[in-house]
């Protein structure tokens, strides 16, 4: 370890840091991506230029239909985040979801988190980035996350009718060179390195790189992570109108796969925090991606862009692993209504061995024209999207009889079941797998979108927008039948149109008050039970209608900016399990969210800064469903799991002036409600399994030692606070961390 310290501060002495300072040079302005534009910070020799933001035409934020938050760089190396999933713990609504033993950012926005079974999606610089494998994403080449609301299926098509995240990264810039690094040592013997290069060559190319390196042991027994993040990107001006850019990422996590800890009757904090209930031999699982994109935009005129794109991005994920068995019958935990006196845990051990790839081409035109005193904000587009997901999986699973084991079982049936005693744990045992599944997964996909935002008047807007989606969906089996013979493929065909209409009505500066309604559509993944011809059969898409009323608002010279908004979601053929077919699911689940969000930037007086959330959310069942593997009976208005009534956040920070130096200090503080802790599951008195409420507050304090020195440093969960972040049964429990601290120095030039 001591080596590798040595190393980051070497390698990384001619990098930028990723730090406060440099976040501000590096800050875009939101409403405006298109051209050379200031720097955020007010420093007008800095330029960037950029591209225009993909479905976004020339249409300023405040004055679309629908709530859009950003979490600028800036805002995150104030509060010292790292990690796009604990970023997003301060924007309004988003909740946490299975993190699928440490390897998905998984979410839910306005209460829907589409498949259990991948990532959540999000894009990167318009791009779909989240489908496959690529690790816990890392924030060291974020320039901002934007958390597009609502309803967008006009535009984006395929997705969860609760929003789209949005992450912008870090763009080269023309005008000079700049270089350093920050390295950082925290709790658990952590170590992380974050660089940032940014070099002109010539004067109509630069080159830009940014990385980071993050490696320690965890509060979790038995785990140690190592993380590699770096992205190169090249950024040319062919001409005054004509701007090129490509960007390459590289991701690499290795970390054992942790499902977390079990519930004691009923306690998801019964067990300590730490308690490994794994396998420690079955070792790393490792993650790799690579990804590439390439856009080009051509001016035709001020009024006028054309934007071609495309992505091609490439995941695996391979390694073994052992999970608490989740169906009743075969988990001794389960069995018993006092666990102290049975701690018996049976575990399955899987070896997985998963490969993703993704091509997407995009061709937008955007631009304004008028029609007498009518202006029109146009956007054309077309896409095309190729999926490719190839999984196979051996697995070893504890018998039907495991649930009769009890504490006196003998070291031969605690074995044959893969099980351990959480309150004595004994590891070692690896038993032999067999072939599970072996498939592959083929998605093709083109779209055509068109949306037009009118200006009836200064103060009116009207927006019309409508998406054609064509799908072909196609799961090859290749594990064969006892006799030999291949398992039937499945295929089918989707075509969806998804319209969107939206009103905003600007009262002058102050407000703009808006609604909006849309439909839309996601493709379900999977398969269900065979039929009468032995193939496997595909499930329709989730169908979705979303409404939204909200009102924007800007107060004392706009240091104070907010939205308030108000919305209806609704799903139909939401995945269920399959009534007669244990252990397959149907697509025949209704859900439905309501809700109301806040949040608040506000520039105080004295130097403080101030930034605020909150939300409401009635997340429910609307269509029962009874699941024979596990016994469980889902009803109309049974509530969807890790979602809280009410959620919050806020963020406070103070600039100090010593002397020629600036001194921050601040903190923020998150707020989540009760959830349910696992779908269905109802104890004998009928009532759910929940994760507790929580509070967690952060502190963060930095100094600028020298115009190129700045020492920063934080302690997260200051109050220790024992908490569940997310579950997705009694046995998969995800705990909060503990208190924890990391202290960083950064040096540019």
């Amino acid at each position: 370890m001591a080596t590798q310290w040595k190393m980051m501060l070497l390698t990384g002495a001619a990098l930028l840091t990723a730090d406060r300072a440099a976040a501000q040079a590096a800050k875009a302005i939101p409403d405006d991506q298109a051209g050379a534009t200031e720097a955020a910070d007010g420093n007008a020799d800095i330029t960037v230029t950029g591209l225009r933001q993909q479905y976004r035409g020339d249409v300023p934020l405040r004055e679309l239909p629908q709530s859009v938050q950003v979490l600028s760089a800036e805002k995150l190396a104030d509060a010292g985040i790292t990690r796009l999933d604990d970023a997003l713990d301060f924007a309004s609504g988003v909740s946490r979801q299975n993190n699928f033993g440490g390897f998905f950012d998984s979410f839910a926005i306005r209460g829907f988190a589409g498949d259990d079974n991948t990532a959540s999606s999000y894009l990167l610089n318009g791009f779909p980035a989240s489908r496959g494998y690529g690790g816990i994403r890392d924030t060291s080449n974020v320039e901002r996350i934007e958390i597009l609301k609502g309803p967008s299926s006009a535009l984006f098509g395929r997705g969860e009718p609760g929003g789209a995240i949005n992450i912008v990264t870090k763009k080269p810039q023309f005008d000079r060179f700049a270089a350093g690094v920050t390295a950082a040592y925290g709790s658990f013997d952590r170590f992380r390195g974050e660089a940032d290069i940014n070099a002109p060559i010539a004067g109509s190319v630069a080159l830009r790189v940014t990385g980071a390196y993050d490696e320690g042991d965890s509060f979790r027994d038995f785990v140690h992570f190592k993380k590699y993040t770096v992205t190169p990107s090249v950024l040319a001006a062919l001409d005054r109108d004509t701007r090129l850019s490509y960007e390459l990422e590289y991701v690499r996590q290795e970390a054992p796969f942790d499902r977390g800890i079990a519930a004691v009757n009923g306690d998801p904090q019964g067990l300590p925090r730490g308690l490994f209930l794994g396998e420690p031999g079955d070792g790393d699982i490792v993650v790799d991606a690579l990804g590439h994109q390439v856009q080009l935009q051509h001016d035709f005129s001020k009024r006028w862009s054309l934007l071609l794109g495309g992505s091609y991005r490439n995941t695996s994920l391979e390694g073994f692993s052992s999970d608490p068995e989740n169906v009743d019958g075969r988990q001794p935990y389960f069995s018993n209504a006092a666990v102290a006196t049975t701690p018996i845990l049976s575990r399955q051990r899987r070896f997985r061995n998963y490969d993703t790839k993704n091509l997407v081409f995009r061709a937008e035109l955007s631009g304004h024209l008028d029609t007498g005193s009518i202006r029109h904000h146009l956007l054309f587009g077309a896409d095309y999207d190729e999926f490719d997901l190839a999984t196979r999986q051996d697995r070893f699973r504890p018998g039907t009889g495991a649930n009769a084991l009890s504490a006196s079982a003998t070291p031969a049936q605690l074995a044959g079941a893969n099980a351990i005693n959480v309150f004595a744990p004994v590891y070692g045992n690896l038993p032999s797998l067999v072939p599970f599944t072996d498939q592959r997964e083929r998605q093709w996909s083109w779209g055509l979108y068109l949306q037009d935002q009118i200006d009836v008047t200064d103060a009116l807007k009207v927006r019309l927008g409508g998406r054609y989606d064509h799908l072909e969906q196609q799961v090859d089996f290749r594990i064969r039948s006892a006799a030999g013979v291949p398992a039937l493929a499945a295929r089918q065909v989707q075509q969806r149109f998804s319209p969107q209409v939206g009103i905003a009505y600007v009262v002058g500066v102050p407000l703009t008050l808006y609604a909006s309604y849309a439909r839309g559509f996601r493709a379900n993944a999977g398969t269900g039970a065979p039929d009468t011809r032995g193939a496997a059969t595909l499930f329709q898409p989730e169908y979705t209608q979303s409404y939204e009323v909200g009102a924007k608002f800007a107060a004392f010279g706009e240091r104070l900016t907010g939205t308030i908004a108000l919305f209806q979601l609704d799903k139909e053929n939401v995945l269920t399990a399959d009534p007669t077919n244990p252990g397959f699911s149907r697509a025949l689940g209704k859900a439905r969210s309501r809700g109301i969000e806040f949040d608040a930037d506000l520039s105080l007086p004295a130097d403080l800064r101030l930034a605020v959330t909150f939300a409401y959310l009635d997340a429910e069942v609307r269509a029962a469903a009874s699941d024979p593997n596990f016994g469980y009976q889902l009803r109309i208005g049974d509530p969807l799991i890790n979602i809280p009534k009410t959620s919050g956040s806020a963020l406070l920070f103070k600039d100090f002036t010593l002397g020629d130096r600036t001194l921050t200090i601040g903190g923020g503080v998150n707020y989540a409600g009760q959830r349910l802790g696992e779908t269905g599951y109802r104890f004998p008195d009928g009532s759910f399994f929940k994760l507790p409420t929580y509070t967690t507050v952060r502190l963060h304090a930095a100094i600028d030692m020298t115009d190129t020195v700045r020492i920063s440093g934080e302690v997260t969960n200051l109050f220790d606070r024992d908490y569940s972040s997310s579950s997705y049964s009694r046995v998969w429990i995800q705990p909060g961390a503990p208190r924890q601290f990391l202290v960083r120095a950064g040096f540019k030039i």
